[in-house]
Parts: structure tokens; C-alpha cells; sequence
């Protein structure tokens, strides 16, 4: 069961003052037509004055009003009771009788001293008709509206729900993704970090560059915390520069190419996204194989979205295919931020793997 609108929300949020607009908008276009209806009606009569119907109206408007304010200024203290509509009207409508007879009681005192102020006699039926009639008119006026506002504030606590709702999942998206993102970390340091070992004893300048590459893409990687988006310049930097150390490690067995559409590098995408995939590159393409591999990076548009495909030569997915971390934490966050709209395939091509990603240039959800 949603939580309870209490007072303090129900004061304290902006819905409160649309409501409370909604309500005036209302009430005066109401009595307006109550205001017409009487004045036809009353004008028929030739002995009637035209000030008269304006009075018996304006009186009864005046009086309603004021006890319409009361109710709306307390209605904070039966928001907790919106879930349970006969609790809620019932704590209204249990003060009906008393506000009832007050409002005969004023009303027709108002009468009176107008009609002797102009020195005429109010004439009216017997007091018995005259309380009966106008407590029916009155608890059908405030029942009528004791149901609009119930309407107004049952809207306007689902309003406060459904932001609640927003909030509280983009917090538990944000933490996920911030899991995610420290899960590929310590992954890919991990790689970078065997590769310049493996050089140290081999190839001193050769590691000595790697750790200086590595240096640069601890840095983006340390940034991209202040942000989960990032432009894709920055993200293909970050696969530039993972890839320079990888390629290093297999110097003569891999060649990599980029082919990117220019007015794409200024589009945000999820930071290191991309790293997983060409890491699974190396791991499953490159590794487990003598021969020379291509890898090749592509960002291009397609229709309303933009492709970014990562693909290896000299490797095909074996049968019963399963994803790896990588690639899992990767779809996570792309449903994370873009929902549907984003997708992560990977396929079987002629001679190699190729991983495709697909975000929406609209932009991220909310």
C-alpha cells in the first residue's frame, strides 16, 4: 500500500497550490451558473427587483463560501484518510448538521438586514420549509463538492506518489550503475596491469610507456565518476588508450581501426561502456589465437539512433553462447539509463565477432 500524504506534504507541495487554483477556477464558473439560473428565473416575476435575486444568491454564495474555505484550510489534517473515501467524507459530513443550521442562521440574517436597510419587508415561507429546504440544498451542494475536492486531493496525492516513486528509483538506478561502473574497474586494471608485467623483464621502455598509458586512462577513469555520462570522444579515448596498452602486449598480432562519424562525438553515452567490449576482444579474439586479428571500431547513425560496433576477425562465438560480467553489467546500464530504447547484440560475421551497441540520440530517461 503507498504511503500516506501527511499534513507536512500535503502543505509543503507545489500540487497544493495548482488544487487550490483548480478549485477557485470552479467554484466561480459554479456560481456564476447559479447566478444566471436564478436571475432568469426570478425576473420573470415583475414585482421582482433586480437586485433581489442577487441577493438571495450572493448571500447563500457568500456563506458557502466561507464554510468551503474552512474545509478546504483543514483538509491537510484528513489527507492520511484519502486511501479510505468513507472515513474521509465521513469526517467532513459529521459537522453537516451544525454547519448547516449556521448557514440558514446567517444567510437569512444577511437577507433581512439588506432588505431592511432598503426599507422593505423579507417575505419567505414558514421557518419549518425554509431550515428543511435549505439543509437538502446545502448537503446536496456539499456533497457535490466534498466529491470534487476528494477528486482534487486523491489527484494530487497520486502526484506526490508517482514523484516519490521517480526519486526513489532514480536513486536506486544511480547506486546500481555506480556498483556496475566499480565492477569493470578493477577488471580492466587488472588486464592492464598483467600486460605491463609481462614486459618488465623484456621490454623496460616498452613498460615504461604502457604505465605512463595507463596513468592517462586511470585519469579519464577516475573523472568519469563525477559523471555517468560522457561524451563519446572521451569514451573512445578511453578505448584509444585501453587499446594502446593491449596492442602493445600483442605487438605484432592485432591491427586496430576507428571509423567514426564526426558529429557524433559530442553525444553523451554511459562512461566506460565501451571498455568491457574491447577487453572481450582481446580476451576471446586475440588471446586464444596465433594469427592476426583486426579489430575494428565503428560509431555511425542509424536513423534516430547511433551504432557503435566493436568487431574482431579470426574468432566466431562458439554454439550455446553465454554473456560474460562485461557484457551483462553493460546491458544492465544500458536499461538503466535508456530503458528499451538501447540494446547490446553480438553476433557472427563472416570472418569474426562483432559487438553492436544501439543508443537512442533522444536521450536518456529521466
Amino acid at each position: 500500500m503507498p504511503a500516506r500524504l501527511s499534513p507536512a506534504d500535503f502543505h509543503g507541495e507545489r500540487s497544493v497550490t495548482l488544487s487550490a487554483k483548480a478549485l477557485a477556477l470552479l467554484w466561480t464558473v459554479f456560481w456564476l451558473l447559479m447566478f444566471s439560473a436564478t436571475l432568469q428565473e426570478a425576473l420573470r416575476n415583475p414585482s421582482t427587483r433586480w437586485w433581489e435575486p442577487i441577493l438571495w444568491e450572493g448571500s447563500s454564495a457568500l456563506v458557502f463560501t466561507g464554510w468551503m474555505l474552512v474545509a478546504f484550510r483543514v483538509r491537510g489534517r484528513y489527507a492520511r484518510y484519502l486511501d479510505r473515501p468513507l472515513i474521509w467524507f465521513g469526517s467532513y459530513l459529521r459537522w453537516l448538521p451544525l454547519v448547516a443550521v449556521t448557514f440558514v442562521v446567517v444567510v437569512y440574517a444577511m437577507r433581512y438586514g439588506v432588505y431592511a436597510l432598503v426599507g422593505r419587508t423579507y417575505v419567505h415561507s414558514g421557518w419549518y420549509f425554509i431550515f428543511a429546504y435549505e439543509s437538502v440544498r446545502f448537503t446536496l451542494f456539499a456533497g457535490l463538492w466534498f466529491g470534487v475536492l476528494f477528486g482534487v486531493d486523491s489527484y494530487g496525492q497520486w502526484q506526490l506518489q508517482k514523484q516519490r516513486l521517480l526519486r526513489t528509483q532514480k536513486a536506486l538506478a544511480e547506486a546500481q550503475l555506480a556498483q556496475l561502473q566499480g565492477q569493470l574497474r578493477p577488471h580492466f586494471l587488472f588486464n592492464a596491469l598483467n600486460t605491463v608485467s609481462s614486459l618488465m623483464h623484456t621490454d623496460v621502455a616498452r613498460a615504461d610507456r604502457l604505465v605512463a598509458t595507463l596513468g592517462d586512462l586511470l585519469r579519464i577513469s577516475l573523472r568519469s565518476d563525477e559523471s555517468e555520462m560522457t561524451p563519446l570522444a572521451e569514451e573512445l579515448r578511453t578505448l584509444e588508450l585501453y587499446g594502446d596498452i593491449m596492442r602493445e602486449r600483442f605487438r605484432d598480432r592485432v591491427t586496430l581501426s576507428w571509423q567514426t562519424d564526426q558529429a557524433l562525438l559530442d553525444t553523451p553515452v554511459p562512461a566506460l561502456l565501451l571498455q568491457p567490449l574491447l577487453e572481450n576482444v582481446f580476451k576471446h579474439g586475440v588471446e586464444r589465437t596465433v594469427a592476426h586479428v583486426r579489430v575494428t571500431i565503428i560509431a555511425r547513425r542509424e536513423n534516430d539512433a547511433m551504432e557503435i560496433v566493436v568487431s574482431n576477425s579470426g574468432s566466431m562465438l562458439a554454439p550455446g553462447h553465454h554473456d560474460g560480467v562485461g557484457f551483462r553489467n553493460c546491458r544492465e546500464r544500458l536499461n538503466i539509463i535508456y530503458g528499451h530504447e538501447a540494446s547490446l547484440r553480438v553476433r557472427n560475421e563472416v570472418d569474426g565477432v562483432a559487438a553492436c551497441v544501439l543508443i537512442p540520440l533522444s536521450g536518456a530517461t529521466p
